[in-house]
């Protein structure tokens, strides 16, 4: 027997015309339906049959059971989705837009200006959205290129995903996200709040308020040392209690939430403790912090991918400096290992790949390492929809395909819930209800 609809009806508005918009995608002035052959529900984790999908203005205006018939008087837009399963738009809490790795990355500090890092950050946020991911939360970029790239995908200039930004990550001198690190002594000076450096509470403000300043979403700090940089410890903590409380203080003034980067368990012990809204990659979280972060309700963002990324051109001969090669080999094996365990935990869980250490696009990667850690394909699809959208306090809005929420919907071939690398290869993106990607017979 068919199962009962459960998302409801409302009322479906009448229709228009097809916009091109002359960036890859389509947009429709009023309805669009969308007959999709299953979709996800993913509060339920479990698919629903066949359904459409009415979308007015940006926005769900119904979800039905079936196929049903337009009314005599409406002209709609519909989109064949019927061999293909339909889902909200992903969502990756962590990405740096504005880069990606290579081995010529410690060149490129010295030689890329801002333009070259700004469109760099457009063709990433395009072949972003292509792989399926529609929202994106970005934590450290160079000259605030990311803000400038939020606006101009905002205002409909250029294609990508919805972006909420850190902009430029706050270290303390030499670390992790100091600018300078490695240069000759000549060139390194000695950055400041503005570069997002910070020594003692008065700078700690001062860099918060900066980046409400320059129009960042949210702030991110390097609570410990990293893998990247091209400094010694990947795991000391690097920022004193009353930096931190100051740090989180301003933030919330301001309306921002603060994501902290930590590897070694004393500095992410400091960074849960003072009211860090997430931990990212959390290598050497142990049960003692995991129950502190239960208790807290902090968030877990696990960055197998990065992780896994390292972990292997470590073993390439030059890839890496060497005293990053040698912290990638030991810290990047050990992510995925750290997440099962955190799961199993109760840890709050939301998506993040680090892709700009890994190739831009590759992002669903990350759903088959979690798997393989023991989260199931449906929890995992969760944490990138409905966990991600609670994360950034949108989820009222977004994670969801529901009447009243934004049209962020893809379709992928097959059912993800039996095999979640069906993830990887996403063939329709809608975001805004506006559709940047479709099947050939569209």
């Amino acid at each position: 027997m068919k199962k009962q609809n459960r998302f409801g009806r409302i009322h479906s508005v009448t229709v228009a015309c097809v916009l091109c918009m002359g960036l890859g995608s389509t947009s429709w002035a009023e309805s669009t339906w969308l007959r999709c052959g299953e979709v996800l529900d993913v509060a339920q984790g479990e698919l629903v049959g066949a359904h459409t999908i009415a979308i007015d203005d940006g926005r769900i205006t119904s979800v039905w059971s079936g196929y049903p018939a337009p009314e005599a008087d409406q002209s709609i837009n519909e989109v064949d989705l019927k061999d293909m399963t339909c889902l909200p738009g992903l969502m990756d809490m962590h990405t740096h837009l504005s880069s990606e790795y290579s081995p010529r990355s410690q060149v490129n500090r010295f030689t890329l200006n801002e333009a070259d890092v700004a469109l760099l950050g457009a063709k990433h946020a395009r072949v972003t959205l292509a792989a399926g991911f529609t929202t994106v939360r970005d934590l450290g970029d160079s000259f605030n290129a990311t803000v400038a790239l939020r606006n101009a995908i905002n205002q409909g200039q250029i294609p990508g995903p919805r972006i909420y930004t850190a902009a430029k990550s706050i270290a303390t001198t030499g670390g992790h996200a100091d600018p300078t690190n490695s240069w000759r002594a000549d060139l390194m000076g000695q950055p400041g709040p503005r570069e997002g450096v910070i020594n003692g509470v008065a700078q700690a403000r001062e860099a918060v308020r900066q980046r409400y300043k320059d129009g960042a979403d949210a702030i991110k700090i390097t609570a410990t040392g990293g893998v990247l940089s091209v400094a010694r410890s990947g795991q000391n903590p690097q920022f004193t209690d009353d930096e931190l409380d100051a740090i989180i203080a301003i933030a919330n003034d301001y309306g921002m939430h603060v994501a902290a980067h930590a590897h070694g368990g004393e500095g992410m012990r400091r960074a849960v403790e003072a009211g860090v809204h997430s931990i990212e990659h959390g290598t050497f979280m142990d049960d003692e912090i995991m129950a502190l972060m239960v208790d807290r309700g902090t968030w877990y963002v696990p960055t197998i991918l990065a992780g896994d990324f390292v972990a292997e051109k470590a073993q390439i001969d030059g890839y890496f400096p060497p005293m990053v090669a040698a912290k990638a080999a030991a810290i990047g094996p050990l992510i995925q290992e750290t997440f099962g365990r955190a799961y199993q935990a109760g840890v709050k869980i939301a998506f993040g790949t680090d892709c700009g250490v890994s190739p831009h696009g590759t992002n669903a990667e990350e759903f088959a390492l979690m798997v393989e850690a023991g989260m199931p394909p449906a929890e995992a699809i969760r944490s990138a929809t409905m966990s991600a959208a609670e994360l950034l306090g949108v989820e009222e809005e977004l994670g969801q395909i529901k009447p009243g929420f934004i049209a962020d919907v893809i379709a992928v071939e097959g059912n993800p819930l039996a095999d979640v690398t069906r993830l990887e290869s996403v063939s329709f993106v809608m975001r805004d209800g506006e559709v940047f990607h479709a099947p050939h017979n569209h």
